[in-house]
């Protein structure tokens, strides 16, 4: 959702709150709290999501149900949830810098388009768009070395990969292997995945709600009085799954490649383009991917359930809705 201008007060407008007008203290507490539970929720998806993006042509577990029954069976319900611990530990500083950039953003941005006097769909979409990939940007200094961790443990002990005695044991050995660099192994592609993957998270997102608003026969003027609650829950919750459809089937390849050169040991060296080309060679173009379905659920659902958690846990700060929202994978 994107902070009003002149040319977007409107009844749907109504529903949004500048960044200036937002009380910050409940913004950043009620936003980590509701960061927790869903994580809690949603967290083996991303683990599901990463097993099947690196593992080898020989392994039985080709899809979802198969890697989480696999799973089930090793290691029971808390190998669903390996990594979580660093994933929730590190992602505090990394979730407060990218909700600051993106909230701040976003109104620089609406201001920015609004003198070239483009349809409402259209400001939303930049500006949205372009408030997502500059939050991605600042966030991932902090959160590349978080998800490099998590995604070892992750994976340790699957398809070949080596075992660990937690995050710091992880962290150790890349120190002692790699030094600080390691942490940032695949940076440069997280920032091509998660920033083009915010951006048109966003842009899909602001811009998907104004058209359903149209289609819905909302009127734009300011007279108007302000939607439903449960109308602005459906529309923000469809909004949330066309963005997550959009952005995971735009950035999945880069999210699969970059994840392979992650969870690789340092004794492999592969660069990104042995990566691309070892994926095409076992399975086609269809190799990078790997993982779709679980990305676009996990996008999705990250959307829709912070909407969802949030009318319900208080309806006065309804207009952070949108703002709590982080890629899985961790999506940033």
């Amino acid at each position: 959702m994107g902070a009003p201008t002149a040319s977007a007060t409107t009844a749907v407008g109504q529903t949004e709150i500048n960044w200036d007008k937002l009380n910050k203290t409940k913004f950043y507490v009620v936003g980590a709290g509701l960061f927790t539970g869903v994580t809690v929720a949603l967290y083996p998806v991303s683990v599901v999501k990463t097993r099947l993006q690196v593992a080898s042509k020989d392994v039985a577990e080709r899809n979802a149900f198969s890697v989480i029954k696999g799973i089930l069976r090793t290691d029971g319900i808390p190998g669903l949830y390996r990594g979580f611990g660093t994933v929730i530990t590190g992602a505090v500083p990394a979730r407060i810098i990218f909700l600051t950039a993106l909230e701040t953003t976003k109104v620089a941005a609406f201001k920015m388009v609004e003198p070239f006097k483009l349809s409402e769909p259209t400001e939303a979409a930049i500006a949205n768009g372009i408030a997502g990939m500059i939050a991605s940007l600042f966030s991932q200094s902090v959160f590349v070395p978080i998800d490099v961790v998590s995604q070892k443990l992750m994976v340790q002990g699957f398809s070949g990969h080596a075992k660990y005695n937690g995050g710091l044991d992880v962290a150790r050995k890349i120190l002692k292997s790699d030094g600080i660099r390691g942490f940032y192994r695949g940076f440069g592609l997280s920032v091509m995945t998660y920033s083009p993957s915010s951006a048109v998270w966003w842009a899909s997102y602001g811009s998907s709600q104004r058209v359903i608003w149209s289609l819905l026969g909302q009127r734009t003027d300011f007279e108007e009085a302000a939607p439903s609650q449960s109308k602005i829950v459906l529309v923000q919750a469809t909004g949330g799954i066309i963005a997550g459809a959009t952005a995971s089937c735009i950035t999945t390849p880069l999210d699969t490649i970059k994840t392979r050169l992650q969870v690789m040991g340092h004794e492999k060296r592969n660069t990104a383009r042995q990566v691309v080309k070892g994926l095409i060679m076992d399975e086609g173009w269809k190799g990078l991917y790997r993982g779709l379905g679980p990305r676009f659920f996990s996008m999705s659902a990250w959307g829709t359930s912070m909407i969802l958690a949030y009318e319900y846990l208080s309806m006065t700060l309804h207009s952070l809705l949108s703002s709590l929202y982080l890629c899985s994978t961790g999506t940033f």
